[in-house]
């Protein structure tokens, strides 16, 4: 059982930065990798990005160059850092964990956080 926890989210300018934090809570469960799914009004959810306990990192396309991700292993936390942030970053930020060495592919997830590029 794993409970996840987001925050950090807020308001953006456009090309401005924001930082997510995710901490998880677990009792047996081996985390091996967390990371982070978005969904934007309308639009269906979809990855942004994953790091496993061995530090190997994904990105989707939309965010390559832009957002980086990092872990503390032995905190279960993981972060997200967003810089030169645009309009089509709107959207609630989901933090997720799992037990297999897997960027993009989580068992378990916060309530979500939300996060708002505006001028």
């Amino acid at each position: 059982q794993v409970q996840l926890v987001e925050s950090g989210g807020g308001l953006a300018q456009p090309g401005g930065s924001l930082r997510l934090s995710c901490t998880a809570s677990t009792d047996r469960f081996a985390i091996n990798a967390m990371g982070w799914y978005r969904q934007a009004p309308g639009k269906a959810r979809e990855f942004v990005a994953g790091v496993t306990s061995g530090g190997r990192a994904k990105f989707a396309d939309a965010v390559k160059g832009r957002f980086d991700i990092s872990s503390n292993n032995a905190n279960n936390m993981a972060f997200l850092q967003m810089n030169n942030m645009r309009s089509d970053d709107t959207a609630v930020y989901y933090c997720g964990a799992g037990s297999d060495y897997t960027q993009d592919k989580y068992d378990y997830w916060g309530q979500g956080t939300q996060v708002t590029v505006s001028s």
